[in-house]
């Protein structure tokens, strides 16, 4: 049975970093391509970043380029979510998630497997 769990989130000031992991077991996705999604109070859930099964190719949401930095260890099973300046919007509870598809385009990502999330709250 395919698990996702999330772990990092928490309660930081404007500003602030914080970096997610997302471990991956009961098969290996070193062919799969993975990502972040999010979803704030409120709001439908959104994509954040997704990063290729070779972990040399990135897709970033607008609202994050610059800021968040999507990485992978496939020896590890697990992706990781860099987050610098920290702003109160970023407020979210944020998912992992993983392709089924193997060997796609990064900018084809499309979620198949999720995670239970973390929540990242911004404060002001």
């Amino acid at each position: 049975q395919v698990q996702l769990v999330e772990s990092g989130g928490g309660l930081v000031q404007t500003g602030d970093s914080l970096r997610l992991s997302c471990a991956a077991s009961g098969r290996t996705f070193s062919s799969n391509a993975m990502g972040w999604f999010r979803q704030a109070p409120g709001k439908e859930r959104e994509f954040v970043a997704a990063i290729s099964w070779t972990g040399t190719m990135t897709n970033y949401a607008d609202f994050v380029k610059g800021r968040f930095t999507i990485s992978r260890d496939t020896a590890k099973n697990t992706v990781y979510l860099q987050m610098n300046s920290l702003k109160p919007e970023d407020t979210a509870v944020y998912f992992c998630a993983v392709d089924r598809r193997s060997h796609t385009m990064v900018k084809l990502f499309t979620a198949g497997y999720w995670g239970q999330g973390t929540q990242v709250t911004v404060s002001s």
